[in-house]
């Protein structure tokens, strides 16, 4: 039975059931309902891709929320990885690989594996023969894998931004190993145009579209020998270089000069203080990535972000626009890094701050 026949209502149901159980930290529970829904006919990619990544996607937005917790969170998507288990155990996704082999992996750094591991298993639906080597993969170790395997493609996944600059050396390193290179995930943008800037051989939207291209197409042939700064000529201004180096006394600098520019900061206890500290190491690491890519809009977004988690946090959102003022100061013989702070704080103008509370 086939997405295009099963009835939505069905999926519906069984999307809220795979849900309760995940919630609730119920494997049996969540593993049980995808098998019986399986046993009953419903095909595997739609199990995986229009059920468990519909109810992972709901985890995310709901930890945002701040409706559940970290450990909820952990153990919800625990919950999916064992029903993406079970689906790629049943029957019902027993296939013969008939096409090449592909190698999927997520770029080192990248602990968020669900998405490439939903992938893996559309592709082995479709007859690939899939070498599947998980979360945080070392470009070193991956390359090694590409000399004794021999994989068609590599598709390699990120859900991160700030992995970015990781990415596109892993991108190089496996195309001048002979292997072209799909990428997928969040960090590539919606549109793909960071997969584009880092010349990655083909990018895909979402597991489904990849396995549709790849069916459908030939596989994407490399690019010829490059480097990252013939990709990304504005890397010759070193601004990326500096501020990624020195993140540990930007952030320092930040914190110590926070508390005059915030005075609400005075009240803060231990923890809000080191989840400050989190915060201001994540801005700088956002804004060295925007200096690699070039693009304020990746810092722009993730400061719309970040606002919204401490308010949903009941944490003074209000301290933003002093960090950014306090390294736009820090930076000041840096143009680029200057202009993408100047986007940040006017992209905060457009955020309510309400009143937060100062204890942790």
């Amino acid at each position: 039975m086939s997405i295009d026949t099963v009835r939505i209502p069905a999926l519906g149901l069984l999307t809220d059931h795979l849900w309760d159980a995940a919630l609730r930290g119920d494997e049996a529970a969540a593993t049980s309902a995808v098998c019986r829904a399986l046993d009953e006919g419903l095909d595997a990619e739609a199990a995986l891709l229009d059920v468990i990544a519909p109810v992972q996607g709901r985890v995310g937005g709901e930890w945002a929320a701040n409706r559940i917790t970290v450990a909820q969170e952990h153990a919800a998507t625990a919950i999916n990885e064992r029903a993406v288990a079970a689906v790629a155990q049943h029957p019902a996704a027993r296939t013969t690989p008939t096409r090449g082999r592909i190698t999927v992996a997520c770029v080192d750094g990248e602990w968020h594996a669900l998405p490439a591991r939903l992938l893996a298993e559309v592709l082995k639906l479709r007859g690939w023969r899939v070498d599947y080597l998980g979360a945080q993969v070392p470009t070193p170790h991956l390359i090694a894998h590409i000399h004794s395997t021999g994989p068609d493609l590599v598709a390699l996944s990120s859900s991160i931004p700030t992995r970015l600059p990781t990415a596109h050396a892993t991108i190089t390193a496996c195309q001048a190993a002979g292997t072209p290179v799909l990428v997928g995930g969040a960090a590539f943008g919606p549109d793909g145009r960071y997969a584009r800037l880092l010349k990655a051989d083909s990018w895909a939207p979402d597991a489904r579209r990849a396995a549709q291209d790849l069916a459908l197409r030939p596989l994407p042939r490399i690019r010829p020998d490059h480097h990252a700064i013939d990709d990304l000529p504005h890397l010759a201004d070193q601004e990326y270089t500096v501020v990624a180096r020195t993140r540990p006394q930007l952030v320092r600098a930040a914190f110590d000069r926070l508390e005059e520019a915030f005075p609400a900061m005075r009240g803060y206890g231990e923890t809000q203080r080191e989840r400050t500290a989190e915060d201001l190491s994540h801005i700088v690491e956002f804004l060295a990535t925007a200096l690699y890519i070039d693009d304020e809009e990746v810092f722009t977004r993730f400061l719309q972000w970040t606002a919204g988690i401490l308010t949903a946090r009941g944490v003074p959102a209000q301290s933003l626009p002093p960090v950014l003022e306090i390294l736009g100061r820090e930076l000041k013989d840096f143009p680029r890094a200057g202009a993408i702070l100047r986007a940040g704080r006017a992209c905060l103008t457009s955020v309510p701050f309400p009143a937060a509370r100062t204890s942790a």
